[in-house]
């Protein structure tokens, strides 16, 4: 069972074996109907589409940030639909940095799922690789997916409140860990939220630091030093993963089960729910 990633040849000799369920995760912020096009146009065989706002995140409400986590019931009835069931191999695939792929990892993991893993390097590698695309749609049969308990937690708002409030993370009790740019985190170059900046005490941790020049992510070895870093005496359980809107903070999130470090857990509101309130507070120092 693959549960972090797995490599093209790997997925080749694989696929199309019972069990298996290949989902193509592409997508662009800036161009939400790329992704679908995209996968028209050609994909892994066999690999069915998900859309980010559509299949991987829940309503967009006053209170929430960009991309809400989908209700239980909701993501179990999009599960089935694409044919998984307790027994699948998921593989998640996207555009080359698994930075989408990563949130249908976690999605599956927070449902009780360890049987997921992300496509190293992506589409942009199978296809270095020379490996079968095809343009045909895929076929699946629907499926029953059960809602499990899980180890994968998720943070809220009111509780990053608290720990601000109650020196949790100004005294490291909690490592509040933004995935975000450089930039971003330091509130320039901001386009996408209409608040820029970051929280108190947040340390930024740009997810593209866990990847390779070619977009693959960094041997296990070489994560989980990095990590270590950055934990220092903290235990990974005391990481709480934020970005932008809760999506590429699961990319961290791989990194760290990839590195074996676990129990890490995901502010799934992160930036863009956490300015909603104008009265918490944001910061462009530290």
């Amino acid at each position: 069972m693959y549960t972090t990633l797995i490599e093209p040849a790997e997925l080749a000799t694989n696929a199309g074996q019972a069990g298996w369920v290949i989902v193509d995760c592409r997508f662009d912020l800036a161009r939400p109907e790329w992704g679908a096009t995209t996968y028209a146009e050609g994909h892994i065989p066999g690999a069915l589409y998900a859309h980010l706002d559509r299949d991987l995140s829940g309503p967009v409400t006053s209170s929430s940030g960009r991309h809400p986590l989908p209700t239980p019931e909701a993501f179990a009835a999009t599960a089935g639909r694409w044919g998984i069931d307790g027994t699948s191999q998921v593989i998640a695939y996207d555009q080359g940095n698994g930075a989408y792929a990563s949130r249908l990892w976690w999605l599956l993991r927070w449902a009780g799922h360890e049987g997921v893993a992300v496509l190293n390097g992506g589409f942009a590698a199978w296809r270095q690789a020379g490996l079968a695309i095809t343009a045909q749609p895929a076929a699946t049969k629907v499926r029953r997916f059960l809602w499990r308990a899980s180890r994968s937690t998720v943070t809220s708002t009111a509780e990053i409140q608290q720990l601000l409030n109650g020196g949790g993370l100004a005294t490291g009790q909690r490592l509040l860990i933004d995935a975000r740019s450089a930039d971003r985190f330091a509130g320039q170059n901001e386009t996408l939220d209409p608040v820029a900046g970051h929280i108190p005490f947040a340390r930024n941790r740009p997810f593209a630091n866990n990847l390779e020049p070619s977009g693959r992510f960094l041997p296990p070895s070489a994560l989980r030093a990095r990590w270590l870093e950055i934990l220092g005496s903290a235990s990974p359980a005391q990481v709480i993963a934020m970005c932008g809107s809760g999506v590429t903070a699961c990319h961290n999130l791989l990194a760290l089960e990839a590195a074996g470090l676990t129990g890490a857990t995901l502010y799934a509101g992160s930036w863009s729910e956490w300015i909603r309130d104008a009265a918490r507070p944001v910061t462009t120092q530290g």
